[in-house]
């Protein structure tokens, strides 16, 4: 018996330390080598402070920036997720005629698919470029400026689809909203 738990034993060892340990490792090493922005999560700094990740999104409320998708687990990483409910669920139905009617009398718009509906992760950082245009009239009244200022902006922060052919035109919600800050402060009396 022992001339089989030995061999078993080296090879979970050895198995543990080559999947759990060596490749681990060397990918991390790789990404850091190839993509060094994105193995490190994308970490936002202003000012030299971390303050949020491009891959992750997190809730802006007040009426001078954009606000993200809703999130089914209130923008928390763990767990992330979704509601789990279906398409012909009642309570579906009510969370999505509840978040339409509020973008539509803060925004003064038509709520986008996206405005009303969480994601699959609960942690999308990006709106479509349709929600973002649709919130450009009540950031520009909050920051005091002139709508198509704030149009330019957005439309400098659009992310093209992959190679022109995978997914859709997105604006990043964090890297816009610092956009904005920049190029139009917020006043102490604007909606933070």
């Amino acid at each position: 018996m022992l001339n089989q738990i030995r061999p078993a034993a080296t090879m979970l060892v050895a198995m543990t330390l080559l999947t759990g340990l060596a490749y681990p490792l060397a990918m991390t090493g790789l990404a850091r080598v190839i993509a060094p922005e994105l193995s490190q999560a994308s970490i936002t700094l202003r000012d030299g402070q971390p303050i949020g990740s491009a891959l992750v999104a997190q809730p802006f409320a007040g009426a001078g920036y954009l606000h993200p998708r809703p999130s089914a687990v209130d923008y928390a990483t763990m767990p992330s997720g979704a509601s789990n409910l279906s398409p012909g669920s009642a309570a579906l139905a009510r969370q999505i005629a509840e978040r339409r009617a509020a973008y539509q009398a803060t925004n003064g718009a038509p709520a986008p698919v996206d405005a009303v509906t969480a994601s699959g992760s609960g942690l999308d950082p990006e709106i479509s470029v349709a929600n973002a245009t649709a919130q450009a009239i009540r950031i520009a009244k909050a920051r005091g400026v002139d709508p198509d200022a704030v149009q330019a902006v957005i439309a400098g922060h659009v992310t093209q689809p992959l190679w022109g052919l995978y997914g859709e035109a997105r604006v990043n919600v964090l890297l816009t909203n610092l956009a904005l800050d920049e190029a139009m402060p917020m006043t102490p009396s604007g909606g933070n």
